[in-house]
């Protein structure tokens, strides 16, 4: 079995949790996810199924939310399984929430949340909180391509946002310096991701609809998702790739990722360097 479900992350669930799911409905232990949700959110976690997971790192990594955002108070966590740090009284309107968006468009410096994964020497942000230990918390970059108010509630004081955003970004940390910005607060009570490169929400399978019988219906080719160039292989041509052995081609071709393609399956992954495919990885023998 080889490429990738567009599994909807149920609320509830570590992606972790699927990943588990999934070998148990699968039987095969080499499975992995292209990027991590928090346990609250919802939405779409591409899931690689066996030889697929050498392909994650050629996935486009662009990612797309629906978040909620409730203002009036700070979170330790920045989202609602957080306990609250701070309260205030003061009133945000809609207008207000959209002028102070503009302030996160394009490249910018993110604090990532104290809990959080990343590794600070070599422990994670998370281990530092829980034992109370302070750490320095460097800024990275981030790059939103779109952030707009979507839906925003006077009375309930909550807006909702859509982002459109780079690998790393935490929508965590975009609520809680919104909050700031605003002088008012603010954390996050929802999050469902609507896109993960070249997968949609529209088109995501529920956790719960799949079974061993229906697993390899939903099962996505990568040649029909991956956005690289591919060479399809005549029969001398796959016993060369799958041997190591280059292909020399007729014409200069220069790109990083060659996608070597047999029939409807791929079946490695090269790199084309002017009159040659060399050979990276191979995924069928």
């Amino acid at each position: 079995m080889f490429g990738f479900i567009n599994v909807y992350k149920p609320k509830g669930l570590t992606s972790f949790d699927v990943v588990a799911r999934m070998r148990r409905l699968t039987g095969i232990k080499q499975i992995g996810h292209t990027g991590t949700l928090d346990p609250f959110a919802t939405g779409v976690l591409p899931v690689c199924i066996g030889k697929a997971t050498k392909l994650i790192e050629y996935l486009p990594d662009d990612k797309e939310y629906i978040a909620k955002v409730q203002f009036g108070a700070n979170t330790d966590t920045y989202d609602l399984e957080g306990e609250i740090t701070e309260k205030f009284d003061k009133q945000v309107t809609a207008w207000k929430v959209e002028t102070a968006l503009k302030n996160f468009e394009g490249e910018i410096e993110q604090i990532p949340p104290i809990y959080s994964a990343i590794k600070v020497n070599g422990k994670k942000l998370y281990d530092y909180a829980r034992k109370g230990q302070n750490v320095e918390i460097k800024p990275r970059g981030v790059n939103i391509y779109q952030i707009k108010l979507i839906d925003f509630d006077t009375a309930a004081q909550t807006a909702v946002i859509k982002v459109a955003c780079s690998k790393g970004t935490y929508i965590r940390s975009i609520a809680y310096d919104l909050g700031k910005i605003l002088g008012c607060g603010g954390y996050l009570t929802a999050l469902e991701r609507t896109k993960a490169g070249c997968f949609h929400v529209e088109d995501a399978v529920g956790l719960e609809d799949l079974t061993p019988e229906n697993i390899q219906m939903n099962l996505i080719n990568p040649i029909k998702v991956m956005p690289q160039m591919k060479y399809v292989l005549n029969d001398n041509e796959k016993n060369d790739v799958i041997h190591g052995r280059s292909i020399m081609l007729t014409k200069g071709i220069f790109t990083p990722v060659v996608f070597f393609v047999y029939g409807d399956r791929m079946i490695g992954v090269g790199q084309a360097d002017g009159q040659r495919i060399s050979v990276k990885k191979v995924f069928e023998i």
